[in-house]
């Protein structure tokens, strides 16, 4: 089953693991929104520099240190995602309690790691 991911922290830059990931879910067919700091196109995926409503998002998966997440709380919670992925660097417990309070698994992990060993 394809499950709709919002990349949140998206880079223009080949060499972050955001761009690695998009590259990814592309070639595995999940559909893919991103938004990242810099508007630009990653794998024919437009990145957004603003907070869109997007719909039926199943997975975010965050490339945002914890401090920078805080702006994003009420934005995740709003698109009511089934989970979200805290890769290496973003691990942040505060958001885990507010994610498990609005029924949001959190899953700790790699999205790369995932979609190699299929698990994504």
């Amino acid at each position: 089953m394809m499950k709709k991911t919002l990349v949140l922290g998206a880079s223009l830059k080949p060499s972050r693991y955001s761009n690695l990931a998009i590259n990814r879910l592309v070639n595995n067919n999940h559909p893919v929104e991103a938004v990242g700091l810099r508007k630009g196109e990653v794998a024919g995926v437009q990145i957004s520099t603003e907070k869109r409503g997007f719909k039926n998002i199943d997975t975010v998966t965050l490339y945002l240190n914890p401090k920078r997440q805080e702006e994003y709380y009420d934005y995740i919670i709003s698109l009511k995602p089934n989970r979200v992925i805290f890769n290496p660097g973003t691990e942040n417990p505060e958001f885990y309690d507010l994610l498990k309070k609005n029924n949001i698994e959190v899953e700790v992990a790699c999205t790369l790691v995932l979609l190699a060993s299929n698990q994504y």
